[in-house]
Protein backbone atom coordinates (compact mmCIF):
# COMPACT_ATOMS: atom_id res chain seq x y z
CA UNK A 1 0.00 0.00 0.00
CA UNK A 2 1.52 3.26 -1.24
CA UNK A 3 1.14 5.96 1.56
CA UNK A 4 0.72 9.91 0.84
CA UNK A 5 1.13 13.07 3.06
CA UNK A 6 -1.97 15.01 2.87
CA UNK A 7 -0.51 17.94 0.93
CA UNK A 8 1.15 15.05 -1.14
CA UNK A 9 -1.94 13.37 -2.40
CA UNK A 10 -3.76 16.91 -3.24
CA UNK A 11 -0.73 18.37 -5.29
CA UNK A 12 -0.95 15.09 -6.79
CA UNK A 13 -4.58 13.26 -7.10
CA UNK A 14 -3.81 13.03 -10.83
CA UNK A 15 -1.05 10.91 -10.88
CA UNK A 16 -2.39 8.64 -7.48
CA UNK A 17 -5.60 8.41 -9.21
CA UNK A 18 -4.64 5.25 -11.61
CA UNK A 19 -3.32 3.78 -8.75
CA UNK A 20 -6.53 3.47 -7.40
CA UNK A 21 -8.45 2.18 -10.34
CA UNK A 22 -5.86 -0.82 -11.07
CA UNK A 23 -6.68 -2.02 -7.90
CA UNK A 24 -4.03 -0.54 -5.43
CA UNK A 25 -5.33 1.04 -2.05
CA UNK A 26 -3.49 4.45 -0.77
CA UNK A 27 -2.90 5.59 3.01
CA UNK A 28 -3.24 9.23 3.52
CA UNK A 29 -1.61 10.38 6.69
CA UNK A 30 -1.88 13.36 8.57
CA UNK A 31 0.81 15.47 10.08
CA UNK A 32 4.48 14.28 11.37
CA UNK A 33 2.50 11.48 13.20
CA UNK A 34 3.37 9.18 9.30
CA UNK A 35 0.16 6.90 10.24
CA UNK A 36 -2.39 6.48 7.62
CA UNK A 37 -5.84 8.38 9.36
CA UNK A 38 -7.50 7.71 6.13
CA UNK A 39 -7.68 5.25 2.95
CA UNK A 40 -8.62 5.77 -0.68
CA UNK A 41 -9.55 1.88 -2.39
CA UNK A 42 -11.55 0.96 -5.56
CA UNK A 43 -14.93 1.28 -5.37
CA UNK A 44 -17.14 -1.72 -5.83
CA UNK A 45 -20.61 -2.39 -6.38
CA UNK A 46 -22.20 -4.37 -4.09
CA UNK A 47 -24.99 -6.53 -3.94
CA UNK A 48 -27.06 -6.27 -1.22
CA UNK A 49 -28.76 -9.19 -0.01
CA UNK A 50 -32.84 -8.92 -0.74
CA UNK A 51 -35.22 -9.09 2.50
CA UNK A 52 -38.02 -10.89 2.92
CA UNK A 53 -40.86 -8.47 3.35
CA UNK A 54 -43.41 -9.40 6.44
CA UNK A 55 -40.95 -11.93 7.72
CA UNK A 56 -42.98 -12.11 10.44
CA UNK A 57 -46.19 -12.30 9.48
CA UNK A 58 -48.84 -14.50 11.03
CA UNK A 59 -46.40 -14.87 14.15
CA UNK A 60 -46.27 -12.35 16.33
CA UNK A 61 -49.50 -10.53 17.38
CA UNK A 62 -50.47 -7.07 20.19
CA UNK A 63 -54.00 -6.23 21.74
CA UNK A 64 -54.38 -2.98 22.25
CA UNK A 65 -56.57 -2.13 25.63
CA UNK A 66 -58.95 1.15 26.26
CA UNK A 67 -57.58 3.99 24.18
CA UNK A 68 -54.10 2.90 23.67
CA UNK A 69 -53.15 5.50 26.34
CA UNK A 70 -51.06 4.57 28.71
CA UNK A 71 -48.99 6.63 32.25
CA UNK A 72 -45.36 6.33 33.04
CA UNK A 73 -45.98 4.40 35.37
CA UNK A 74 -47.18 1.86 33.54
CA UNK A 75 -44.60 2.41 30.67
CA UNK A 76 -41.56 1.91 33.58
CA UNK A 77 -42.73 -1.16 34.65
CA UNK A 78 -39.98 -3.09 35.72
Amino acid sequence: MRTYTVSEFTADFKKILPFVQKGEKIGISYRKANKPVAMLMPFKESKVPSRKIGLLEGKAHFKEFGNGKITEEEFFIP
